[in-house]
Formats: C-alpha cells, structure tokens, sequence
C-alpha cells in the first residue's frame, strides 16, 4: 500500500503514518511488557524442570511448523540447530562431544557466529548467486510528511488495531512480526469504509500492519525476559548476548538483577521517542541509500561481517567457522529451508537437554514425568498438536 501511496503522489503521508504507528505501538507494546512481565514471572515462579522442557518444546516445534512453508523442512533445520547445541563438553560428565579433538569448539558455537553467517554471509551469497543486480524501481518522496485530518482519523484506529494485533502474538511462540502484519491488513481491509482503496494505496494498509510489526516486537521479549525462551531468531541473538555477559534471562532475572531489567524496559521507551524523531526528518537520507547498487553490498557485507568476528574474538578460526555457516545457510536459502529453526535450535537445545536431565534426576529416571503434570502435559500436547495437526487435516480433506 505504501508504494501505490508513493505512486499516487502521497509518498509522505505513507512513511509519516508509518513512523507515527511505529511509536504509538512501540510505546503500547511496551506498557504491555512493563505491566504483564511481572505476572508471567508470577506464574513461571511455578514451573519445574518438566515444565521448562515442555515448554522448550513447544517453542522449538512452533518456530519450526510456522516458519517457512514446509513443516518438514522447518523439522529439519531445527534438528540440525539442535545437534550443533550438543558441540562442546557435556556439563553433567565433563566430557567432550562432537568437538573432533578440536580445542576451539570445547566452549560450543556462538550462536553470533552462527546467526551472523546464516544471516548475513549467506544471504549475500545467496543473493550474489541469482545473479539479479537490479535494483527495484525507487519512488521518489512526494507530497508533505504531515498528516491531513482526514488521515489522522483514518490511522489512529488502525495504529491501536495494530498494537492489540501485535503484543499477543508477537509474545507467542513463533508469533514473530509476519503473523499480526499479515493478521492486522486483513483486519483493516475487512473494517475500512473505503476497501475499494486497497491494493491502490489506502492509508489503513500502512497504518495497520506498521504498528503490528512494533508491536510484536516488544511482544517477544514477554518470553525471552520472563522464561528466558526465544521464540525467534533475533531473540536467540539477543539471549546469547546476555549469556556472554553472565546473565541468564528467566523468572529470577527480575528478582536478583530488577534494575538491569527495568532500565532495558525504560531504554524501549527512550528509543521509540529517538525512532520517531530521527525517521521523519531524515527520510530522504534513508531513501537516497535505497539507491545504492546491490552489487556493491555484498562485498560490503562480507567485509564488516569477517571484521566483526575476527574482532570479537582474534580468531582465525572463528572466521572460518563464520563461511562454514555462510555456506550453510547460503545452501539453506537455496533450498528452500528456513534459517530460523535453526538458530532458535542451536540456543534451546542445550536448555532443553538440560531441563530434561534435571526432570529425570528429580523423578528418578521416570519419563511418565513430562506426562502425570497437568502444565507440561497440556504444554506437549500443543506441541503435538502443530505438528500432526496439519499432517491429519490434510488426510481429512483427502477424497
């Protein structure tokens, strides 16, 4: 909708209101975190090592069934992330694994090596590979960035639909920003006065699904800071950052480092304030990059990424582990897999392995554990549910 408001001459209206929805539900998604995160850390105060495995499972096989369109690829990429979480010394014995008499992987993968080189080093590569050095055709910025009353009035409710669209699913496992987006233009199209407008640049189009994506963004801390799960692969980034600072996302995070956790909140609040100021005066800035060629990119993408891993660590090795990955993921984006399991994977497997040994510990070495509690229970027949859910719709509808 925004580049048939640009080709209608109201370029400026478009990226005002998507700015403006971007605050508005940045600012509501992150009450939401302030004032619901205590309650969840309330509940999770409950939860035993059975639980968290359940719920890790859970989280790993929605991430998996809803990213990318394929179930089974989504299944494979989580099991790969999962069997490189197992590279280093097994915490219980002591005792190397799949480290190959490698001193370097005794520690693990750093989830940032392995995020920057599917994500980075392998997108380039992938991209570079099909060859398609065009850039798109770029709209020039037209009409005024204020908003006319009539715009005001027709995107003040779509920024709130937005925002109830966002926060929930965005805080659910695999929710992540594309759901509500998608959920929230629908919505619009289904409510506005004017539908005939959609698909030709109608202004709730923009408004609604701008605001879902911020939204969702502060939703998926709800997990990540409260149970210390990511639920997306740009929050497994961000967990590992906190784990090479020697903080451990959870329940007691809020208890013994509360002020760690309330700045982070308030520091949300500061940076939609500075969002919203730097997007609508530097708009022509962010525009004239768009025509930077996307050849030239790629090189620079592989050079920041190299320097920012060398840097990190004074590793060669690390570098070569970083286009091990590169060319992982390059295969990955090839195929048709999606990258994202895999990260989330790579992050949770450990806590999984961990949450189950210490479930078993308590029960003796009985598994009917994860079964005879009420929440872990209910929790993996969800997860069951996602995945065999789809496989016996499809035996249903079958003639």
């Amino acid at each position: 909708e925004g580049n048939k408001m640009a080709r209608n001459g109201r370029g400026g209206p478009a990226l005002a209101t998507a700015a403006i929805g971007s605050f508005v539900a940045g600012t509501i998604g992150t009450l939401a975190l302030t004032f619901f995160a205590p309650l969840v850390v309330e509940a999770a105060l409950a939860f035993g090592p059975a639980e968290y495995a359940a719920l890790m499972v859970l989280a790993l096989v929605a991430v998996s069934a809803v990213l990318g369109r394929s179930a089974l690829r989504g299944l494979i990429a989580l099991a790969l992330g999962i069997l490189f979480g197992l590279v280093g010394i097994d915490l219980q014995t002591g005792q190397p694994r799949f480290t190959f008499g490698t001193a370097e992987l005794l520690d693990g993968i750093e989830v940032t090596i392995a995020a920057v080189g599917l994500f980075a080093v392998g997108e380039a590569m992938y991209l570079a590979w099909q060859g398609n050095h065009a850039n798109a055709e770029i709209m020039r910025m037209t009409g005024s960035l204020m908003l006319s009353k009539a715009d005001w009035g027709r995107s003040w409710k779509a920024w709130l639909r937005g925002a109830a669209f966002g926060f929930p699913i965005g805080a659910l496992p695999a929710g992540g920003a594309e759901l509500p987006t998608l959920l929230s233009y629908y919505a619009e199209k289904k409510l506005s006065k004017y539908p005939e407008e959609f698909g030709h640049g109608a202004i709730e189009g923009v408004a609604g699904p701008e605001a879902a994506n911020n939204a969702a963004a502060a939703g998926v801390l709800m997990p990540l800071l409260t149970l210390g799960i990511p639920t997306s692969a740009t929050a497994a980034v961000i967990l590992s950052a906190f784990e090479s600072y020697g903080i451990q996302p959870g329940p007691m995070l809020f208890t013994q480092q509360g002020s760690l956790v309330w700045t982070l909140i308030a520091s949300l609040f500061i940076g939609n304030v500075i969002l919203l100021l730097l997007n609508l005066p530097l708009v022509g800035l962010w525009v004239r990059l768009l025509h930077i060629p996307a050849a030239w990119l790629y090189p620079g993408i592989l050079v920041i990424s190299t320097v920012g891993v060398y840097g990190a660590s004074n590793s060669l090795f690390d570098v070569a582990l970083l286009y091990v990955f590169g060319l992982l993921g390059y295969g990955m984006r090839r195929f048709d897999f999606p990258v994202a399991p895999l990260v989330v994977g790579l992050i949770l497997g450990p806590m999984l392995e961990q949450s189950i040994r210490q479930a078993l510990t308590i029960s003796q070495g009985q598994w009917s554990t994860f079964f005879t509690r009420p929440l872990s229970a209910s929790l993996l027949l969800i997860a069951a549910a996602l995945v065999l859910g789809p496989v016996l719709w499809r035996l249903v509808r079958k003639p």
